[in-house]
């Protein structure tokens, strides 16, 4: 059996068939102990570890929130898996998950800049710049949409060392302060419809709600796992 949980930061909500189906494909493809989902537990998830937060900030503020509980938490691994609520493990993974990053932050910004000028892009290059003044001058990104294995006292430590910033890039600060180098991939957030706009033999898949609720892209992930898996209440809600 895995060493590592899975930690799952969730927000309040209705059904979120998103995370239905990636609690499904990490039943199948990625080795672990057990799921932790910290946040809203919705009525239908079964067999999983539950930490309940206020969600009372903004989405990134929520998020941070819930990684700190989770590295608190006393029944939670040294070393988890971080994932969020719209991750799909499409192929099985090996018991040390590799990790992953995006390349250089300034080249992320760059795309980013392209798109608007708001609050995660302001995230992104304070982060850079808290990162910058640590003596790493050109810092990797770690902001994909992909399960990343972190380690509680590395994480603790990332979250610290920026705690002043209101849209800390969390994975970013604790891959870089942390060291942890890995391999380079392209983000994997398929953000439209259209059949073309992702490589159905990618490891792994995010979507959008839209993108997973009318896209050809939801349409791969579902059928890909259209069987319940043991994270469902036998009765479906």
């Amino acid at each position: 059996m895995a060493e590592y949980d899975i930690v799952c930061p969730v927000r309040e909500g209705a059904a979120n068939a998103q995370l239905r189906y990636a609690l499904r494909s990490w039943a199948a493809n990625l080795p672990h102990r057990r799921v932790w989902l910290v946040g809203y537990r919705p009525p239908w998830a079964a067999d999983v570890g539950h930490v309940p937060i206020w969600q009372t900030g903004t989405k990134y503020a929520n998020t941070t929130a819930a990684v700190r509980v989770a590295i608190e938490h006393p029944e939670i691994t040294e070393r988890f898996i971080l994932c969020n609520d719209d991750f799909f493990a499409m192929k099985p993974q090996p018991a040390e998950l590799p990790v992953y990053h995006r390349g250089l932050v300034r080249d992320v910004e760059a795309y980013y800049a392209t798109r608007g000028n708001g609050a995660y892009l302001r995230g992104l290059r304070e982060t850079r710049d808290l990162l910058a003044r640590l003596g790493h001058e050109d810092p990797l990104s770690y902001e994909l949409h992909v399960p990343l294995p972190v380690s509680k006292a590395g994480m603790l430590n990332a979250l610290e060392t920026g705690r002043h910033l209101d849209v800390l890039h969390k994975r970013t600060a604790y891959g870089v302060l942390a060291g942890i180098g890995g391999e380079y991939m392209a983000d994997v957030k398929v953000l439209r419809r259209a059949p073309r706009t992702f490589d159905a033999n990618s490891p792994f898949l995010s979507t959008m709600p839209d993108s997973f609720a009318h896209g050809y892209v939801g349409q791969h992930i579902r059928r890909a796992f259209h069987q319940p898996c043991r994270y469902e209440a036998r009765r479906r809600c």
